[in-house]
């Protein structure tokens, strides 16, 4: 078995089951591939042959039947970059903060990577956003598996985002700036600027403006067949665009448009798993000083 790793540096405490988790996939005979940057912290952390092969950004993918994520959420945001439109199907290891997407704890690295060799998993299929611009400014990665924002830069001020769907006025947004979110981030940037939180089969974007102008301004719930277009103006020419990670700082002339992306990204779950008890478990729903020492209910 063909099985890519990304990650980022960890916390000492961690290191044991890392260890363990490279340990275990050699003992299988799994054929790993590290990308460049991680290996070289590894290198200096943990007990690695120094034979593993590496991989850069813009290396093809092509062959392995699983991805790695090592880290947080935003760790598997990156990773699904390097994935693209390959859908190898992706694990996510959470040594991060909150671990929405990356679900898998330390302590359950073994039975992870048991399931993966026996088959007891199923995969999510997440919807991605992509967004078009002229003049590109993304380059080669056009896509994003939470959000696209426009945001104000460099001024107090608010910007006004003109926004339509599939060609017809929605409204112009006086605002922070906007966000356009998939199922899956609806539990991120747009949770924060009061979105609703979407089950992650649900086929739809979310426009959630922040800090509008206007309080009876609220989020919207639109299909993710729908092309979403803006004209941005402001006093200042410069407004930052954002996907997932990754900012860029434009003028008003630029034209931009997002629609769903044509391939999905692949996350494996674990049989002992679902998108319900996370919530329950990162939201703290249920938790209660009513529940007996603040069980989570459910």
């Amino acid at each position: 078995m063909k099985i890519a790793i990304l990650g980022k540096p960890f916390d000492e405490n961690v290191a044991p089951a890392i260890q363990g988790l490279f340990d275990d996939l050699l003992a299988r005979g799994a054929e790993l591939f590290v990308v460049e940057s991680f290996w070289v912290y590894l290198q200096t952390h943990l007990n690695v042959p120094a034979n593993i092969r590496t991989f850069r950004r813009g290396d093809s993918l092509r062959g392995m039947q699983f991805v790695l994520s090592i880290g947080g959420d935003g760790t598997l945001l990156d990773t699904v970059t390097y994935v693209g439109s390959l859908q190898i199907p992706i694990l996510g290891i959470h040594t991060g903060r909150l671990g929405f997407l990356a679900t898998v704890t330390p302590d359950r690295i073994p039975q992870a990577i048991d399931a993966l060799f026996k088959g007891h998993f199923v995969l999510d299929e997440r919807s991605l956003i992509r967004v078009d611009t002229d003049p590109d400014v993304f380059g080669d990665i056009t896509f994003g598996l939470n959000e696209f924002s426009i945001l104000k830069r460099d001024t107090s001020s608010m910007i006004v985002v003109h926004t339509y769907i599939d060609g017809e006025y929605l409204n112009s947004y006086w605002a922070d700036g906007l966000i356009v979110s998939t199922p899956t981030g609806s539990t991120g940037y747009s949770l924060s600027c009061g979105g609703p939180v979407m089950l992650p089969q649900t086929n739809n974007f979310i426009i959630s403006p922040v800090c509008p102008h206007n309080l009876n301004v609220r989020p919207l719930v639109v299909s993710d067949r729908s092309v979403i277009s803006f004209e941005i103006e402001g006093r200042s020419n410069n407004f930052l665009l954002s996907l997932d990670s990754r900012s860029v700082t434009v003028d008003s002339t630029i034209q931009i448009a997002v629609r769903r992306e044509n391939f999905t990204a692949r996350l494996v779950r674990l049989n002992h798993v679902n998108f319900l008890s996370t919530l329950r478990s990162k939201l703290n729903w249920g938790l209660d000083r009513r529940n007996p020492e603040g069980i989570l209910l459910g």
